[in-house]
């Protein structure tokens, strides 16, 4: 049971890793002020990245346990 919900929830992530590639490239193909119903992805990844260069060491270090999540 543990195995089965661990699958599902890996393949959750990736779908939703998919639809957040495409949402970056559908906002870069047509300007984030057309993609209302997607909001602004590309201002929200390039703040993110923002807020974690701003943190120093904190923010890569959190930035490796996200990494290291995706990993397993």
């Amino acid at each position: 049971m543990l195995a089965n919900a661990k699958k599902t929830i890996g393949s959750l992530t990736e779908i939703a890793i998919a639809l957040l590639a495409l949402a970056v490239v559908a906002s870069l193909l047509v300007g984030s002020s057309n993609m209302s119903f997607l909001g602004d992805v590309v201002g929200n990844i390039t703040s993110l990245v923002q807020q974690l260069g701003g943190a120093g060491l904190a923010g890569l270090i959190s930035l490796g346990v996200v990494l290291a999540l995706f990993q397993k």
